[in-house]
Parts: structure tokens; sequence; C-alpha cells
């Protein structure tokens, strides 16, 4: 199905059941522990053996020699295979640094033999003997200390985030030079890891030259694509299924080396083998969010109107890596007539860079809203009203592309009458609550909406149940559940009639889950589907398909009525379709947009910060399933948080590595830390995104509270953090004196 067209009036649009909140179908699996996550696939592959993935020991160099004679000889061992005993495996599409093979290294634990065993254990203890000889070479380690060195660099996350090297509109500097009021500063973050609950764990098995993995990937036809071309095998002789995901946030959105490993180590061991990254490996191995150095200024009138706005960004990444592109945002959410963004990049040695939940907009919005914030009270504006008067319902950079809708004025005004808004006090350090310094931030959120192709296959079963069968994942999202709606609601049968079947390679193409592009492109895709099966169920009923109603297991034409099961009394129905995209978007700039909300305290004594609630007001076209989605806005704030006070990779910048990889060291908000947290969904739909008029909303959640939670700080303490994150450390000594 072509949608070059805005939606007009259809099924979905009944909202018998699409748009309600319904409990999550899978939910009865999760919470009995039968949901059948990659590493537990006991079932299908009998005789497994157990893989374990040996990492380098230095950062940058040569491996000289493997000695794996002493292993070779442990209890249980059934095969080693070195990464100096097989060629250099090729390069999937989407990964930077190379997964094994070979004598280079280009970054820490980069995988340099695997061990297959009985057990587990016996794989991991005889992975312990196994000696590596090297010739390390020097490495750069440090972005402050590259960044005078990074050059200009443009590119794109592949989520809707991008921008060139240097990006002008109108003249900046002559403008910036002239503006009344003028803010310019520097802003930092961290490298952030994924920290998913489950690891990147396969099992793989080959049959003949077929290789059927199970794992945990978020996007299977690439997975399958990559896979093939790594392991430089024919893609059709490549299944991968990935049913259920404990969590992926952009880094199971590539093949990484337990795909890899486990394949090669079952070719070797001639069985099946599962194979998990420890803990230590999902951090120095796999990707991370690269940490950002970025610069902005800000000019504007004394009535607020900006005049000059500049967002200038330095990231590090493996050569040939991509760029962080924190400028993105920048260059879309609030208005002034002469602009700059620029990227550029420093070469590093450190593990790959690659996607984080919402790459590029997460760290830029961090940066920015604390900007907009300094700039308000540089102007002596409430922040709020600051961002309502540099609001535009256009492109900036490109004045004739409207937004196809554009709520961010709402969203502020309502989160800002919700929150309390008006009790805030705007003066800094002045509201106590025993020995806590409390104060209020707010940030913008904003986040693109992708727009992919996506098919399903739907089936009309002899029995009247309709199942669907597409390779879209859940991570946690609630896939199932909407995808199950769709169908219910465009074939008129209530959600226990409704069979879905995902994350296999088997089944149709569908967007995959990333990027919050998931949710509307794959029920667009099951929408797509089901209108052909409509056509079809209408065609062996007799009935005209333009005015048949689909409705509680019947199908009405005129005044003629048959049960929705008579029209496959011979043998089931299928349909396949899948949707594509016309150029609307490049006609309108779709985007969504929030407003996000945060009270804090601050220890007088200590430094300690203390989130105390929270508040998203949300405009993200239609909402699907309002449960899953609160749930998905949610998660997405209480990373935040994690951005905001607690989450850095430290980098050891003389050997290389991340340092504190694992959850001991890691630290990730807890129950403890997180408060009371509201979510609003205004009423929106867009009929220029999809037939469903639904937009993603997972990493809109994200987008903007960092900031929230720093202007929060702020407002609390009068202590200005523009190196994230705020820990206690750099407060405790510019807290007020309080009695």
């Amino acid at each position: 199905m072509k949608f070059d067209t805005p939606a007009t009036t259809n099924p979905i649009d009944q909202l018998k059941v699409v748009g309600k909140p319904i409990d999550r179908i899978d939910g009865p699996l999760k919470t009995t522990g039968t949901a059948p996550y990659a590493y537990e696939r006991h079932d299908v592959a009998p005789n497994q053996a157990y893989g374990y993935v040996v990492g380098s020991a230095i950062p940058k160099g040569r491996v000289n020699a493997v000695h794996v004679q002493e292993a070779m000889g442990a209890p249980g061992v059934l095969a080693i295979v070195s990464t100096l005993n097989v060629p250099q495996l090729g390069l999937g599409r989407m990964n930077t640094a190379r997964l094994f093979g070979g004598a280079e290294i280009q970054h820490y634990h980069q995988a340099v033999a695997v061990v297959v065993a009985e057990t587990f254990e016996q794989a991991r203890a005889a992975a312990m003997l196994v000696q590596v000889d090297y010739a390390g070479a020097p490495g750069k380690y440090d972005l402050a200390q590259e960044a005078p060195n990074a050059s200009p660099v443009g590119g794109s996350s592949g989520e809707g985030s991008s921008a060139g090297p240097v990006d002008r509109v109108g003249n900046f500097d002559a403008a910036f030079a002239s503006a009344v009021v003028k803010l310019d500063q520097t802003y930092t973050t961290p490298d952030e890891t994924h920290a998913m609950m489950e690891p990147f764990a396969t099992v793989a098995a080959w049959d003949g030259d077929k290789l059927t993995v199970w794992t945990s990937n978020q996007m299977v036809a690439w997975g399958k694509g990559d896979l093939a071309k790594t392991l430089d095998i024919p893609e059709a002789n490549v299944r991968l299924v990935s049913p259920f995901i404990g969590g992926g946030f952009g880094g199971k959105l590539f093949v990484r080396a337990d795909v890899a490993l486990a394949a090669i180590g079952a070719r070797a061991a001639k069985r099946p083998v599962k194979l998990a990254l420890t803990r230590p490996m999902i951090a120095n191995n796999t990707t991370h969010r690269p940490a950002t150095i970025q610069r902005i200024r800000i000019g504007a009138q004394p009535d607020g109107a900006i005049t000059a706005i500049a967002h200038e960004s330095t990231s590090g990444n493996l050569p040939k890596g991509k760029p962080e592109t924190a400028v993105a945002q920048t260059k879309l959410l609030y208005g002034g007539a002469n602009r700059l963004t620029s990227m550029r990049l420093a070469v590093l040695d450190l593990p790959e860079g690659n996607s984080m939940r919402a790459p590029g907009e997460a760290p830029g919005l961090m940066a920015l809203e604390i900007a907009m914030d300094e700039m308000a009270e540089k102007l002596g504006m409430d922040p709020i009203e600051f961002r309502i008067k540099n609001d535009t319902q256009v492109d900036p950079e490109k004045p004739d592309r409207p937004f196809s809708q554009r709520q961010l004025v709402q969203c502020l005004r309502q989160g800002a009458e919700r929150f309390g808004w008006k009790n805030r006090n705007p003066k800094p350090g002045q509201v106590q609550d025993g020995r806590w310094l409390v104060g209020m931030g707010v940030a913008a959120g904003f986040r693109n909406n992708q727009l992919t192709k996506s098919a399903a296959r739907v089936r009309l079963e002899t029995d009247g149940k309709v199942t669907v069968e597409t390779d879209m994942t859940d991570i946690g999202t609630g896939t199932y559940t909407i995808i199950a709606q769709t169908a219910a609601e465009m074939m008129g049968l209530p959600m226990n009639r409704v069979v879905v079947k995902l994350g296999d390679s088997d089944y149709p193409v569908s967007a995959g889950s990333g990027g919050q592009w998931g949710a509307n492109n794959s029920t667009a895709g099951v929408f797509a589907a089901s209108i052909k099966l409509r056509e079809t169920v209408a065609g062996r009923l007799g009935f005209n398909s333009a005015d048949a109603v689909f409705a509680d297991g019947r199908v009405r034409s005129g005044n003629r009525d048959a049960a929705l099961a008579d029209a496959a009394r011979d043998g089931a129905l299928v349909a396949e379709d899948g949707i594509e995209y016309g150029d609307l978007a490049k006609k309108y700039q779709q985007s969504t947009f929030a407003g996000h909300f945060v009270e804090v305290g601050v220890d007088s004594f200590t430094g300690e910060t203390r989130v105390r609630r929270m508040l998203a007001v949300c405009a993200a076209g239609r909402i699907l399933n309002p449960k899953s989605a609160r749930s998905q806005v949610i998660g997405a704030m209480t990373m935040g948080v994690g951005a905001a006070l607690m989450e850095e990779l430290a980098v050891d910048t003389k050997r290389g590595f991340f340092v504190n990889h694992d959850l001991a060291g890691y630290e990730v908000p807890v129950h403890a830390d997180i408060p009371y947290q509201e979510v609003v969904f205004l009423d929106e739909t867009d009929p220029i995104s999809s037939p469903m008029k639904a937009k993603g909303v997972g990493e809109l959640g994200l987008c903007g509270v960092g900031a929230a939670v720093a202007n929060a700080v702020y407002n609390a303490t009068g202590v200005r953090v523009r190196d994230y994150p705020l820990t206690l450390d750099k407060l405790i000594d510019q807290l007020p004196q309080v009695a």
C-alpha cells in the first residue's frame, strides 16, 4: 500500500480497540518466566554446548600469537577458535569495528578467541587458560585532549537525526555580534552504556550450510543481512529468530560479537552453541553513547526574540565511525533567522560509539535546554515564556515546509498548569524543606518522526481467528499488544481472537524496533495487510468490499450479513502487504514534542540530589495504547534521571577502556531514585504520518529530561553545573549557606 496522501477516515478511527489502555498480551509470559528469551532457548536445538569469549587485554595493537594448548586440555572443552586461525570476518553495514578475525586490535575487549565446552563453567575456566601475546600500540582515549584535532564531519544517526559538518542560515556571526543579550557556554555529556537487563545472547545451530540463530536483536532483517555478510554466506541460508528481547535501547540494533562467535563456535564444535556476553564485554565490546563537548551561543533582543543561535558539537569514535548528532534538534526546535550548526569528530581508540536511545537529541537537548534556561535568566524572562516566544510552526531552515503537527506550546502551557509552575520561585536557592533545597526545572522535548517501510502477513483461520506474522520485534514496548489491537480493529474481532507472531526472519520484513519508529510503522504495515485481507474476505462472501463493515466477528454489506469465519470455511485466507511512503515527509516536517517538568531536592549539607516528582506532557500523534505508551515514557524519564545524575562510563585515558563496566560500578536509577511520575498525552492525530495517524513516543520521553533535572538543581541551589552527570562533588563546595 502506497501512503502518499494524508489519511482520511478509515476503520482505525472507530477506536473500539485501538486507543484503549489494554494490558499487554505478553504480560503473563513475562511475569511467569515463560517468555522465551534467547539464552533460555533450551528447546530449539538439542545437545547445546556453551561458548565463552576471550576479549583483548589491550586497546590497540596486534595479536602476535594465541596459545590454546593448555585450554584445549581442560575438562569439557570441545573447540577453541582464535582470531588468528580464521579469516577476518566481513564488516556488517551497521558495524564500525570488526567482530572477529585477523591480528589487528581496534579497541579493548575486542574478541580474540571463543572457547566452546560442555558447560558454561568449563568454557569460562578454559578461557582463563588461553594465553595471548600482544604487541601494543599508542592510542587516543581522551576526548578533551583530542577535540582540538577533530575534523568537521557531517552524519546521520539513521534515526531522523542528522546534520552537515557546517550548516548555516543567514549570517550568524554578524547577528550574534550585534545581539543585545548573548549567551556563550560549553556543556559536556559523558560516555554512557545501554545497561539493558538481558545481555547480548545467542543460540546458534547449523544444519548443513543453513544457519539458524535465536538471538536478542531489535532489527531482524538488518541482523539477518549483516550476519550473512559478516560470515560470507548467502542471506538465504540464514534464519534469525528474536521473539522476546529484554531491553536493547539501540545496542541491539546491529549484529554484535555474540551472534558471530556463537555461529563460528557451533561450526567448529559441530554442535549448537549458546553464548552470552558478560557485563564488562557489553560495555567494552559492543557499543555505547559517545561523550560530547557542546558549545551553544544564543543572541536575542530584549523582548526575548532569538536573532542568532549556534550549536557546535564534538564527539569521538573509531576511524570511519559516525559523530553523535547532538546538534540536530537545534536545527528545528526554535525560531531565529541566523543559524549555525556544526559537528566535529575526533578519532579515538575507545570501543565503538553508536546508537543509544534517542541518539543525537538525547545528549543534544541536555545542553540546549540548559542554555535556553540560562538565556531566559539573562533576559529576565520566565523560561517557559522564553521558549514559547521562540516557537515556530515551520522548519526554521526551510520556512516553506510546515510541521505536520506542532503542539509544543500546548505541552508547555498544560504542563505548567498541572505542575504548579506558578508557585516556582524564579530566584535560585530560596526554597527550603528541612535540610533540602527545593527547585523546579523545565525543558522542551523533541524527537523526529521517522517513516520506514513495514510489511505483515495476516491470515483468517478456519476457526475465525486472525493470525498476524511479521518480523517486527518487541523489546519490552508492547508491540504484541498494539499489533493485535490493529488487527482486531481492522477485522472486527475481540483481542482474544487475534494471534500475533513476531521476530522471525521467515516472516515479512517490518520496520523493526528503534528510533521510536516501530509502533507507527509496524501497525501501518498490519493495516495495509488487513485492508487486503478485508478485500479477500468480502470477495469470498460475495460482498462489495468498498462498503463492507467488519464488526463483532461478522461482515455486513447493505442488508446482507455473514460470520467472518464463513469466508474461511473452505480454507484459510492469507493476505500480505506493507506500507510504503510517498513524499509527504518532504513536504511536511514530522516531529514529536513534549514539555518535561521536574522538582528536585538537594541536600544542603551533602549535595545529594533527589528527584521529588516528574511530569511529561507529550504530543505524539494518536496514542495506540495509552497504558503501554505511558510505560514507554516513564521508562524514558527514568533514563533521563540516570543521564542527569549518575550515568557515566569512566574512561581510563592511559589504558583505553571503560573502567566501571558492570552494574556494580555503572550506576543507573533504581526504584528508590524515582518518585511519582505523571504522563499526559495531548489529544492529537497526525494524518500526514500514516493511516494510523500515530507517531513515536518512546524516545520523546527521554529527550529533554536531563536538562529539566539540571535546571531544577540550579533553581534549588543557584549552582549551575554544565558537565553531566550532576554528581554531588560538583555541587557541594558551592552550595548556599543555610541556617
